[in-house]
């Protein structure tokens, strides 16, 4: 890095990628937390939707390792080199989402075909209603040093939060369903609205920035 280049990050900027790493490693910690007892609920009870809710939490947890990869990255290498970098990750998380739907909408076809339900989770269900607040503090965090960073890849990974918030309640209004209703169809009938999130979010991560901006505007 030259000696102009050196001297572009201020003591203010500085402070606010401090608190966006802080935010990402809140994120990791919560991720991991999340993706785990969502997956092992959501196999323990045959749950598509938990499951399904628990592999979109390693796809974020994912996402947010490479938002600190980036961030090092501009610290020592410059913008343009970390936004090179993030678009080529932000792509294959959009796969991998697009990934998500396909097993989602094959899992969901083969339950409806075979007629196969779910027990109810009490434990997949309080992860997924912490979920909701922990990820609207996130997201709003984020948002607002996006902004103030100009970052657009940390406004990419707010909205990611978001999608996840909605996701949680899908799942918690699935749950709830499947406590008063019982019926074997509501756990396929409801893992389908995590398709759609996981289709927009994908769509979002492989269109890159563009998508991301008018999002949040």
């Amino acid at each position: 890095m030259s000696a102009a280049g050196s001297t572009e990050l201020t003591d203010d900027r500085a402070a606010l990628v401090r608190q966006a790493f802080r935010l990402e490693y809140m994120t990791l910690a919560w991720m991991t937390i999340e993706a785990a007892v969502a997956i092992g609920s959501g196999v323990t009870t045959n749950s598509l939707t938990l499951t399904a809710f628990g592999i979109d939490s390693l796809i974020e947890l994912a996402s947010a390792g490479v938002l600190l990869w980036r961030l090092t990255v501009e610290l020592r290498h410059g913008q343009t080199f970390a936004e090179n970098a993030e678009r080529t990750a932000s792509r294959i998380g959009g796969a991998l989402l697009f990934v998500l739907a396909a097993y989602v909408v094959a899992s969901a076809a083969w339950k409806f075909w075979t007629q196969q339900g779910a027990e109810f989770s009490l434990l997949g269900l309080t992860v997924s209603v912490l979920a909701i607040p922990i990820m609207y503090f996130l997201a709003r965090g984020k948002l607002q040093l996006a902004n103030a960073l100009g970052s657009r890849a940390l406004r990419a990974d707010a909205v990611e939060s978001i999608t996840c918030g909605w996701l949680a309640f899908v799942v918690v209004a699935a749950l709830v369903a499947q406590l008063l209703v019982g019926a074997w169809w509501v756990d396929p009938l409801a893992s389908l609205g995590i398709v759609l999130f996981a289709i927009r979010e994908g769509r979002e991560a492989w269109q890159g920035e563009d998508c991301c901006d008018q999002h949040c505007k």
